[in-house]
């Protein structure tokens, strides 16, 4: 993309031309696909820049340069699912490190901290909305790495960044946000002092329901120099299909987050006036406890709602079978409207007592709104709702 001097170019701009600069050989206005391997070298050791698609490919790095431009960092390293991306960071980690982790986060990060990584680090979980109680379990837990989902999965409550990196800084640690629910459109964590962003990009950085993988976002320096030697040495890159095609969903995340931003606040202020609902969960409602600092950290509120209908499972398993525009499935971030069960389905790895505390019921239904027309979303539940 060449640059403006004058001003530097708009989100909706940068997610469109920063990576995706006509092919300089063809004039192609899509970039092609690298499908390769490997790449031929002049003489031993010297190349193009390019040796092995473990370690670079062309494509692949397109996509990493969009990404950093929008979510503001140096750099941006690609992989294969946000697991993966995970698993990068717990790795790059100092054997024995102590991790304190929020409390309600995607089933399969708790699965990975307790069932994966506790023999190689020490994991605390605290409830990141609560700035006192955390600042207490910081100083005396002294961890290496603070990690917290802003909103939290599936609960959508709201932990104050900016706040919680003060915390972190009295004991040197580094703090990662998982900003997956917000994309960079709606919310940037390093603006606001993170060290790390991680992505799941199968969600609303991709939009499309196609391709599975994962984004870390961060300045240069040390610990990044040792997650790209750990994503070349460990191998969870990225395939440059899979780069190719999130780099072409990328083109329409600003629209598709404003799209999904507004469809998502008129169904949860249907939702909180229906009378078969008990409560809604959604950062854009005032009736949101962290409502106004939601606000505050962020530019909008994205697309996920989790409501409590009223009854039990028997309630919601007969609503879950029952809609037919929302698509029964796990995952989110899609231009496609899905619905979920959190206690059997994306939390079913979090322990019963665990989901209980965090009030991960069985009359909990998580909705991911898509960019149909709002009135074929809401007849949808309507119908849904009246078999109950």
């Amino acid at each position: 993309m060449k640059k403006n001097t004058k001003k530097p170019a708009a989100f909706e701009t940068r997610a469109i031309h920063v990576g995706g600069e006509p092919d300089p050989t063809t004039g192609a206005i899509m970039p092609p696909i690298f499908q390769t391997s490997t790449y031929v070298q002049s003489s031993p050791g010297e190349h193009k820049g390019y040796e092995y698609s473990r370690t670079h490919n062309p494509t692949r790095s397109r996509l990493e340069e969009c990404l950093a431009s929008l979510e503001g960092a140096d750099q941006c390293l690609v992989t294969s699912s946000g697991l993966a991306a995970t698993s990068l960071i717990m790795h790059a980690l100092p054997h024995g490190s102590r991790v304190l982790c929020g409390d309600d986060v995607y089933g399969g990060t708790y699965r990975a901290f307790t069932k994966v990584f506790q023999d190689m680090h020490k994991f605390e979980f605290a409830d990141t909305t609560d700035l006192k109680s955390l600042a207490a379990k910081i100083q005396k837990f002294k961890p290496a790495l603070v990690w917290i989902e802003t909103p939290t999965n599936p609960m959508l409550k709201i932990s104050d960044i900016a706040a919680i990196v003060k915390l972190a800084k009295k004991v040197k640690a580094k703090v990662v946000v998982d900003n997956t629910f917000m994309s960079p459109y709606f919310q940037k964590p390093l603006s606001l002092g993170a060290d790390i962003v991680m992505h799941s990009m199968t969600k609303y950085i991709n939009g499309h329901s196609d391709v599975v993988g994962g984004a870390l976002m961060l300045d240069n320096g040390p610990f990044c120099d040792k997650l790209r030697f750990l994503q070349n040495a460990v191998g969870p890159c990225l395939a440059p299909f899979d780069s190719w095609l999130i780099l072409r969903g990328i083109k329409t995340l600003a629209v598709r987050m404003e799209a999904t931003g507004k469809n998502a606040m008129k169904v949860a202020e249907y939702l909180e006036k229906h009378k078969k609902v008990v409560s809604v969960v959604y950062p854009g409602l005032k009736s949101h406890p962290q409502h106004g600092l939601a606000k505050k950290q962020a530019s909008g509120f994205s697309g996920m709602i989790t409501f409590f209908v009223k009854g039990g499972l028997k309630e919601s398993r007969k609503f879950l079978e029952s809609v037919e525009l929302f698509a029964l499935a796990e995952s989110l971030g899609g231009v496609e409207s899905l619905v979920e069960h959190p206690a059997i389905m994306t939390h079913a790895s979090v322990p019963a007592n665990i989901r209980k505390e965090l009030g991960i019921h069985d009359n909990l239904i998580r909705l991911s709104v898509g960019i149909e027309h709002i009135d074929d979303l809401i007849a949808d539940l309507d119908q849904a709702f009246a078999k109950i």
